[in-house]
């Protein structure tokens, strides 16, 4: 049996707001293996959240403990969560995130600076998953010269472009109108079909719906853990 990529064991997140604590999630177990497509869903207030930013080293549990491809992240510094985020994880958001002064080519080669690549070997690797995911007419282009279907594959290049072991995908289309929410997710499958291994946030069913396995969670414990 190989490993998990994920393992987390009885995570807790809690919050001090003023006097009160709220506790946020409540004991999360849960393992994601190299190469499964997950969404992770459920209600405001659920917890969802909280968790995608733990399993994106975004944040740090209150307890438990998070092993994210044989490496205890749960107790690591920022700078040490820092070089864990460029380096193993992927992330599409819904609102893009791009620099927008800068070139599609430019945005997507930027986690290659921090990870220390040399210019040459940025630009090679920028070029070829802009390629990938079919924009490399637009590499010269900048995300305000681009639809909003365009900017996101920007940034899906951009989570590929470290080969990072998770792709962690936080409401991909929810800033797109339908047809173009379908392309993404059409994309997202293909990326799949490459051995890449994609957690998608979602509240929508029908982007679920393109998921393998559909982890529900609900006032911060896990109700459901269904695979197709």
């Amino acid at each position: 049996m190989s490993k998990p990529l994920i393992k987390i064991t009885n995570i807790k997140r809690d919050f001090i707001l003023g006097n009160e604590i709220v506790y946020v999630l409540k004991g999360i177990n849960l393992e994601i293996k190299k190469g499964e497509y997950v969404a992770l869903m459920g209600p405001s207030g659920s917890g969802k959240s909280t968790l995608m930013n733990l399993l994106g080293c975004l944040d740090t549990p209150t307890s438990g403990t998070y092993i994210l491809n044989g490496k205890d992240v749960s107790q690591m510094h920022d700078d040490e969560l820092a070089d864990i985020r460029n380096k193993e994880i992927g992330f599409i958001f819904q609102t893009f995130n791009l620099l927008p002064r800068t070139t599609a080519l430019d945005n997507v080669a930027l986690p290659m600076i921090y990870a220390g690549y040399s210019k040459a070997e940025r630009k090679e690797r920028a070029t070829s998953v802009l390629h990938q995911v079919n924009l490399a007419d637009r590499m010269d282009h900048q995300p305000n010269q681009l639809s909003g279907g365009q900017r996101q594959r920007v940034a899906i290049a951009r989570a590929l472009v470290n080969k990072p072991s998770i792709i962690l995908a936080d409401e991909p289309t929810g800033n797109l109108d339908s047809k173009t929410s379908e392309e993404i997710m059409k994309l997202l499958e293909e990326i799949h079909g490459n051995g890449n291994t994609i957690i998608v946030v979602t509240h929508e069913e029908e982007i679920a719906a393109h998921a393998k396995r559909i982890i529900r969670l609900r006032d911060g414990m896990i109700e459901s853990d269904t695979t197709k």
